[in-house]
């Protein structure tokens, strides 16, 4: 039995991680609009509460599936473009990290009810994040993405596939999720 190539199966999952992570970063900016002129009120309690699971999650879960099956392929490249390419991509992991834990303790804090945090840094903190997911992932779909399907291309996806289903679901099941 022929094993699944990489190429459609793990390249479209991850697409569809780009997709979803560029759809909470559209709710970012609005919801502290939100909660300038609303204040916390349960629906955007609700709404930080998903947006902080999902990249305390799912978004950390995708910069580990890169780092662990897409990158090492492109840094072994012979090509200095697309190792330097990918060594920018993985600082990026970390620079988003790094804002991210910025951000982190002030949506916290909204989605259990505290404003001691400043509305006007916390949208400053949030541009640059947008900005640095957005430049990553275009990056990630130009270069990286086209330049790693081609060299898995006759790799078996379906040992790459379990192990990041799995790590989700071992992941998921010591998280909780957020409160309804």
């Amino acid at each position: 039995m022929n094993a699944a190539p990489v190429a459609p199966a793990v390249f479209e999952f991850l697409d569809k991680t780009h997709q979803d992570i560029m759809a909470q970063l559209v709710l970012l900016s609005p919801l502290v609009d939100a909660i300038e002129s609303e204040g916390l009120n349960a629906a955007n309690r609700e709404k930080v509460r998903r947006i902080l699971h999902y990249f305390n999650t799912e978004a950390r879960q995708h910069h580990l599936d890169e780092e662990k099956h897409i990158f090492p392929a492109l840094l072994n490249s012979q090509d200095e473009a697309i190792v330097h390419t990918t060594q920018r991509l993985t600082q990026d992991h970390g620079w988003l990290e790094e804002n991210w834990i910025q951000i982190a303790p002030s949506l916290d804090a909204a989605a259990n009810g505290n404003l001691w945090f400043d509305t006007q840094e916390l949208r400053h903190a949030i541009e640059v994040f947008e900005a640095l997911y957005l430049d990553h992932i275009m990056l990630e779909e130009s270069i990286a993405y086209p330049e790693a399907k081609q060299r898995l291309q006759a790799f078996d996806g379906a040992g790459m596939g379990r192990e990041m289903a799995q790590r989700r679901a071992k992941t998921k099941a010591q998280r909780p999720a957020p409160k309804a």
